[in-house]
């Protein structure tokens, strides 16, 4: 009686089982793609403006204002990493994760490096997302602060019981927040600008800061940067899921590259100048954009349309995650380096396994750390630059290796990604190793020392 009720119970959560045959059905066009694969990247924008401020202001008000060449910095970094992948995606039609392509061109270690780093980036991922989700419910109510942690865990059961239903539902259910988040940003950055251009704002810009680094440590300037480098995560996830998209799937892939890396620029680059221009003062329990929000619209229906879209974004995006994290372990499993199950598709054409698991770690990585955005914060990123770099990397041995046509120029677009991103990741790791990545740090060799076990098993 209880496996009856057990088995009811997952049918109406997962829904009927579907044929095999269905899985090209289940495929996405570039809108649906867009939602499920850039959430994360596009709902970044959402905390990287914060997260430099917050560094900044350390070193008093006048020190914010370098937040504009910082961020200009990090919108060229975006471009040129898009730019890079989009060579990947190109290159590799049937999937070009970090994986991949750094076993092809570059050898196993590396690809397991990469490997070890993606895993651990899609949980912080998951966990960082659903607690700036509730951090921006907590801005507009902050009565729901002190349960702010079980905001976080049922959000994250929510998206994981989507995913398991399938892609193609998954992609309907998170395409219509991610464009009105979309949307209700541009409004937010275009009429702010524009109130404030024609004197309709009160503005009141930060303290312009000395010339050159003055009035800033370098250090300082560094660990800003290297905290606005969490605007990059999840771009990776176009050209690992380039088998979800509907054929052409290369060409589709490149370009919803193409739409995120614009999308993504904007945005963070209208964000971060509003906040210079109205002279937004971060910390509190109230987020950058919810301030920015309240200057441009004031507490009425807009500031809380706001909020509601930031929210569910941020929430949502973990669905990159649960994208991409099933597929990475479909791959490593594939090769005997994570238990075979990991390869396993579910009753919905899914790898539902990887799916539980992913979610199961994001949450006990919210308890321990109560919900706390900037205490995830300095986890983050150091893995996804990992890949980055060894992605890049492994293009540019490929071009040389093979010389297909046109690999003269194209190189160029890999090794620039490779340089700028192995720097960034020195950075990062530099930067950020006291305040938490060294457990990042300690658990990449760890988890590489998990599959050769693994693969010894076998």
């Amino acid at each position: 009686m209880a496996a009856v009720r057990l088995h009811a119970l997952k049918r109406l959560f997962v829904g009927t089982p579907l044929p095999a045959a269905q899985s090209r059905h289940e495929r996405l066009g570039k809108a649906s793609a867009l939602a499920v694969f850039a959430s994360d990247p596009l709902s970044s924008v959402a905390y990287a403006t914060e997260a430099i401020l917050l560094v900044l202001i350390l070193a008093g008000k006048p020190a914010l204002s370098y937040s504009l060449p910082i961020g200009v910095g990090i919108a060229a970094l975006i471009l040129i990493v898009v730019a890079s992948y989009r060579q990947t995606i190109r290159a590799y039609p049937q999937g070009g994760g970090a994986y991949i392509v750094a076993k092809d061109n570059l050898g196993i270690w590396p690809a397991l490096l990469a490997g070890a780093a993606l895993l651990i980036d899609y949980v912080l991922t998951v966990a960082v997302s659903a607690a700036a989700g509730v951090d921006a419910v907590t801005s507009a109510f902050p009565r729901l602060f002190p349960y702010r942690v079980w905001l976080c865990l049922l959000a994250i059961v929510i998206i994981a019981i989507a995913n398991l239903r399938g892609v193609r539902e998954s992609g309907k259910i998170f395409a219509a927040p991610t464009y009105l988040f979309v949307a209700s940003i541009l409004t937010m950055v275009g009429l702010g600008i524009s109130e404030a251009a024609m004197g309709r704002l009160p503005e009141a810009p930060y303290e312009p800061h000395p010339p050159g680094l003055e009035g800033i440590s370098l250090f300082l300037f560094l660990r800003a940067f290297a905290a606005g480098c969490t605007a990059l995560t999840g771009v990776e996830a176009v050209s690992d899921g380039v088998p979800a998209f509907k054929p052409p799937e290369a060409n589709n892939a490149r370009i919803v590259m193409m739409w995120l890396g614009g999308i993504s620029v904007v945005m963070f680059l209208g964000i971060t100048y509003l906040a210079y221009d109205l002279g937004i003062i971060p910390g509190g329990n109230e987020t950058v954009v919810s301030k920015i929000a309240r200057r441009v619209f004031g507490d009425g229906f807009m500031y809380y349309e706001i909020q509601a879209m930031t929210a569910l974004i941020l929430l949502l995006a973990a669905n990159t995650s649960f994208a991409d994290f099933p597929r990475l372990s479909f791959f490593l499993a594939r090769d005997r380096f994570i238990p075979r199950q990991f390869a396993t598709q579910g009753d919905r054409l899914v790898f539902s396994n990887g799916i539980v698991i992913l979610a199961g770690l994001a949450s006990l990585l919210v308890v321990v750390f109560q919900g706390e955005t900037q205490e995830l914060l300095p986890l983050y990123a150091i893995g996804v630059f990992i890949s980055f770099t060894v992605s890049q990397a492994g293009m540019v041995r490929r071009w040389l290796r093979l010389r297909e046509p046109t690999w003269v120029w194209r190189i160029w677009f890999n090794a620039v990604g490779a340089l700028v991103t192995g720097i960034v990741l020195l950075t990062l790791a530099f930067t950020k190793f006291l305040e938490g990545a060294w457990i990042v740090v300690l658990l990449i060799p760890m988890l590489v020392g998990c599959f050769m076990v693994v693969r010894r098993h076998y």
